[in-house]
């Protein structure tokens, strides 16, 4: 295998695994976030981790076809070797979004925290606005409008 022939395959399998992990995310896209997000994670590290095949060559191949071959064929004992590459990826792979879960917790809850009281804020004068007598609203309705500062009105709005 040349190194073109090497790079094409690698950019085929990226191809196939980016259409893969969108057809995961299209699939978990109904669950609950705190279970859809470690499933991505997990399908992400599934799909992109490589393993060393030959390491007189440095030749790499995707992990988990590495372990399905070795597996099925009994061949070889590279699975060991894919295994703790997944394994690795997968820690900091679930590391990081540990630091992006804590990093997004403390925002969502002023956000939260923002979203209630500006409903409260409205809440508040609606039964502010409720709360008023209704000859007081009327007579606000059927008033005319008071003349602007520098002297009597030239035009006349409509009232809707």
């Amino acid at each position: 295998m040349t190194e073109n022939d090497y790079l094409f395959a690698w950019g085929l399998y990226a191809l196939a695994a980016l259409g893969c992990l969108w057809v995961g995310f299209r699939l978990t896209g109904w669950m609950w976030r705190w279970l859809r997000e470690p499933l991505r994670v997990l399908l992400a590290v599934l799909l992109f981790t490589p393993t060393i095949v030959d390491p007189a060559k440095d030749i790499f191949a995707p992990a988990i076809a590495i372990s399905a071959l070795d597996l099925a064929f009994k061949v070889g004992n590279n699975v060991w070797r894919a295994a703790a590459d997944l394994a690795m990826y997968g820690m900091i792979a679930f590391a990081l979004y540990l630091i992006f879960v804590a990093i997004r917790m403390p925002l969502e809850a002023r956000a939260r925290a923002r979203r209630e009281r500006v409903e409260a804020a409205k809440k508040r004068e609606a039964e502010e606005i409720q709360a008023e007598p209704a000859d007081s609203r009327a007579r606000y309705r059927d008033e005319p409008p008071e003349a602007p500062p520098g002297g009597a009105r030239q035009r006349l709005e409509p009232r809707l």
